[in-house]
């Protein structure tokens, strides 16, 4: 028997091996590994042998299975990262961070295998996916840099014979659940927080990207993290999120998805007295302005809505254009949608890759054909495209009324809706409309504008006249139904600790 080794690997031509050693049957050989758990140091079936079919969503074709977890599979993780929490607590926040560092420099090393991966797995085109790799090592070295900077303080006294001081500690073991739609960033803003704090983690991946979160751990094995800190889960959602968050291991809760699950997962968790961060669904509002530069509003818009297809919490969905600049934005906003290349990610020429699976497609035509029963305007795609593949056209909609389902409910795709307003107020009241509250955008030229209206949206990221979201060293998160806390800058690394006050009298 071939000592067993995780299913990933530094380039393409290692996963041949690696696959062979895990006994994939000849018809299913191809580049892409199954996929097992990661518990306690060790790569290994779920115990009851359940395993998921993993699909190409740009072909529709099996790439390979997936090990499910199930209740003991469960515990064995609890209780690794309990045992993990206290090797990795007593591990100094400079040797926490050499191996971190390590761990980020080895992704750099894989990123073109890694990418692959997850294009077959996700759809994106390669080069976004690529940037994703890349982007996860920075907030890996981010978040190991900030680990040493986690500085209690010294509190003056009211004796003179007391010294009041504040340390951090980290909160415990993580339960920390991630969708499908950025497979890296997604798990590496979660993971690299609490390893940063001195926690560890059990990982809730996505089951419909499985790949590339277990190659992502397994570089963070290969830099030398300890047994234990880091676990690795993929099964029955429902099943895994009220058996961990329940779990009096587990004293922290990290999710990422739809904000109708996270009310769900924010509630069982306040049952416990489980700290939480909660980064949910938005339903972002671009708000352009008469004074704005139309010419870059538009290029720079097409590019965020269309990138991921769509699939993105902070993608740019509700386009409010000022009157007087409202034609010239259609006309250019469509003109550069045109230009786009739907097709496989893993063509070069691919700018857009499909939806993840035929339950968004379902959704896209859904709500496509709502709106336009309300009178709203079709002016570019609007339905599947022929051939394999969860593919769906870019999609412009214009004139579509609020009670239209898209206009309150997130498409999550390839869908940009765009409506004339007249104030500044008319635009205000629209963009703060709906309960979401995760990012807004806004262009102008004009400073006193600029200042207005980042203080007006309710919206826990305001970016103006540029994209300017998701760096590690800045917050991010929402406010209203799109959560609370933060997975960037410096509140995402205190989320993850403890104050303690500590008195001490009678040392003089």
């Amino acid at each position: 028997m071939p000592k067993a080794v995780p299913p990933f690997m530094l380039e393409l031509d290692a996963l041949i091996p690696l696959i062979r050693t895990f006994k994939k049957p000849k018809e299913k050989m191809s580049d892409y590994p199954d996929t097992q758990l990661y518990i306690d140091g060790q790569w290994r079936a779920g115990s009851s042998g359940r395993s998921l079919p993993v699909r190409n969503p740009a072909t529709g074709e099996v790439l390979a299975q997936l090990a499910c977890a199930d209740l003991d599979d469960l515990a064995h993780a609890a209780d690794a990262a309990e045992r993990g929490f206290e090797v990795w607590r007593r591990t100094s926040a400079f040797d926490r961070y050499k191996i971190m560092r390590k761990a980020a420099q080895l992704l750099r090393d894989r990123a073109d295998a890694l990418a692959r991966l997850m294009t077959m797995e996700q759809g994106k085109p390669l080069a976004e996916a690529r940037m994703e790799v890349m982007a996860g090592a920075d907030t890996i070295d981010w978040f190991a840099e900030e680990g040493r900077r986690a500085y209690g303080r010294v509190i003056p006294a009211r004796q003179h014979d007391v010294y009041q001081l504040v340390v951090k500690e980290p909160v415990g073991p993580v339960a920390a659940f991630t969708p499908w739609n950025f497979p890296i960033n997604q798990i590496v803003r979660k993971l690299a927080a609490a390893l940063a704090a001195g926690c560890s983690i059990v990982v809730k991946a996505p089951e419909e990207t499985p790949a590339s979160p277990a190659a992502l751990i397994t570089t963070f094995i290969d830099a030398g993290v300890p047994t234990g800190v880091i676990n690795l889960i993929y099964g029955d959602p429902a099943q895994i999120s009220s058996y961990l968050i329940a779990h009096p291991v587990i004293r922290k809760i990290s999710f990422t998805g739809s904000t109708a699950v996270g009310k769900q997962l924010a509630s069982m968790a306040g049952l416990h007295m489980k700290r939480m961060t909660m980064e949910l669904g938005g339903h972002a509002p671009v708000i352009v302005f008469d004074d704005a530069d139309i010419a870059l509003a538009a290029k720079t818009m097409v590019a965020s809505k269309f990138r991921n297809a769509g699939q993105v919490c902070v993608s740019p969905t509700r386009f409010l254009v000022q009157e007087g600049v409202y034609r010239d934005f259609v006309a250019q906003f469509l003109e550069h949608t045109r230009q786009l290349k739907v097709g496989n990610g893993l063509d070069a020429a691919s700018s857009m890759g499909p939806l993840a699976n035929p339950r968004r497609v379902q959704a896209m035509q859904s709500l496509t054909e709502d709106a336009c029963s309300q009178h709203a305007q079709l002016l570019l795609g609007g339905k599947p495209m022929k051939g394999a593949g969860n593919f769906w056209e870019p999609t412009v909609l214009t004139e579509v009324p609020n009670q239209a389902h898209a206009m309150s409910d997130e498409p999550f795709g390839p869908m940009a809706l765009i409506n004339p307003f007249a104030t500044f107020d008319d635009a205000v009241r629209e963009a703060n409309r709906l309960p979401a509250g995760l990012a807004s955008y806004a262009w102008t030229r004009s400073a006193r504008t600029a200042q207005q209206i980042g203080s007006a949206l309710e919206a826990g990221m305001v970016s103006i006249n540029h994209l300017g979201l998701g760096m590690p060293e800045t917050p991010f998160g929402g406010v209203k139904d799109s959560g609370y806390g933060s997975e960037g800058g410096t509140e995402a690394l205190e989320a993850y600790l403890n104050p303690k006050f500590i008195s001490q009298a009678g040392l003089l």
